[in-house]
């Protein structure tokens, strides 16, 4: 038997050697039940209560993201019973005006905008003096402020700058803390106002918009010519 004294052996050392052998607490059970884990507060415990704790805490975690995505499919389902009522309520319009009031009602009811604003390139008649209509032509100068999001023919939401709340709502445009454009092609854009800054926000979905705002087009598409 060798008398050279042994190198002690380091805590990288073991961390090492049980990184590569994951099983060999399995094997080892008493000694996995005499170990004990400092915690970040309170008094260090063993390591199965760690464990439990850590296998606690991912499953409350695993709760809240299953919370949250029941919560966004109800949403999304209702979202989609909305839209689908609209299309067909704008299908059911004998008319071009009928077709643009039952899209302001659809959207200040059903879909909850506290101030609803339809911007046209060409008047609409029967719609004189309806206080949520604007009608400016195409190259007005009033309209520079929108030419890129013209341009580009895709919803957006955010806060908007004032010169575009004032052209859009008027001497109400203080009461609108975020909004939501919807492009009509070359016939103009749908404004929703919320009083609510987080209603609408750059980076959410637009998908309902889109959809909403095609089946306005298509729909004041039967009446053209």
């Amino acid at each position: 038997m060798s008398d050279t004294p042994q190198q002690p052996i380091d805590s990288p050392e073991v961390a090492a050697y049980l990184r590569r052998n994951p099983r060999f607490l399995h094997d080892y059970p008493d000694l996995a039940l005499g170990l004990v884990v400092p915690r970040e507060e309170g008094r260090a415990t063993s390591l199965a209560s760690y464990q439990l704790d850590v296998l606690r805490d991912k499953n409350r975690e695993l709760n809240k993201r299953l919370h949250e995505l029941f919560h966004n499919a109800q949403e999304n389902e209702r979202l989609t019973v909305r839209t689908h009522q609209l299309v067909l309520a704008l299908m059911r319009a004998h008319s071009a005006p009928e077709t643009i009031k039952t899209m302001v009602a659809s959207l200040s009811e059903d879909f909850q905008g506290d101030l609803v604003r339809v911007l046209l390139h060409d008047a609409v008649a029967d719609l004189d003096g309806a206080d949520w209509l604007n009608v400016l032509p195409r190259d007005a100068a009033a309209l520079a402020p929108f030419a890129e999001f013209l341009a580009n023919g895709e919803p957006l939401c955010g806060r908007l700058q004032a010169e575009k709340l004032e052209l859009l709502f008027g001497p109400r445009m203080h009461e609108v803390q975020s909004c939501a454009l919807l492009p009509l092609g070359d016939r103009g854009l749908v404004a929703i106002g919320s009083h609510d800054g987080n209603r609408f926000y750059p980076g959410m979905g637009t998908l309902f918009l889109r959809l909403m705002g095609d089946s306005l087009l298509a729909a004041l598409e039967r009446y053209d010519g």
